[in-house]
């Protein structure tokens, strides 16, 4: 295999890989603890999406705002242990990586 076929394969697996990780946000799972109690649902980007708390735990009033705050607050740390994690690992790759013109590994880092 020549060179400018591995690189045909790269962009062909980069490309498959893009479509993948778009199709994350369809992919759902659920959890729940406390004897159902509290039931959450995520997607495959890692973004918690829904939570209930049943009324035996918090004042009904409060329950709808205390739901949006908590994905909220998830969702936000995600994300940053998300970055930290990234920068952790282009540390340690330390350029190790290589730099092809044309393929993006940063969705690997």
């Amino acid at each position: 295999m020549n060179m400018m076929d591995l690189f045909g394969k790269l962009r062909e697996v980069q490309a498959k890989m893009k479509e993948a990780q778009e199709n994350l946000v369809n992919v759902t799972a659920t959890g729940e603890a406390g004897a159902g109690m509290v039931k959450v649902k995520v997607n495959g980007l890692k973004e918690l999406i829904s939570l209930e708390i049943d009324d035996d735990l918090v004042k009904p009033e409060d329950k709808e705002m205390m739901g949006d705050l908590i994905i909220a607050a998830v969702n936000k740390a995600i994300k940053e242990a998300e970055i930290i994690a990234k920068e952790e690992i282009r540390k340690s790759a330390g350029g190790l990586l290589p730099n092809i013109p044309g393929l993006d590994l940063g969705n690997f880092v």
